[in-house]
């Protein structure tokens, strides 16, 4: 979903949902962060990219076998 609120304006990309372990979740913020060429953190079991990025990250992940659902415009 994409997200504005409590971030001083700026858009935020955040994937809810993943399964498996921090360390599982910072590889995976990884390989997102390097495919949009943007920053971004695991906060609360969520990844979080900077920037709208929703329609990359949803072929990524469908790509990966996921079943993603698209939230928040």
């Amino acid at each position: 979903m994409r997200d504005r609120k409590q971030r001083g304006g700026k858009t935020v990309t955040v994937i809810t949902g993943l399964p498996g372990q921090s360390s599982e979740l910072a590889a995976m913020a990884q390989q997102l962060k390097k495919l949009c060429g943007t920053g971004g953190t695991v906060k609360d079991g969520n990844v979080e990219i900077q920037g709208d990025h929703c329609d990359k990250i949803q072929e990524k992940l469908t790509s990966l076998g996921y079943k993603v659902k698209r939230a928040g415009g």
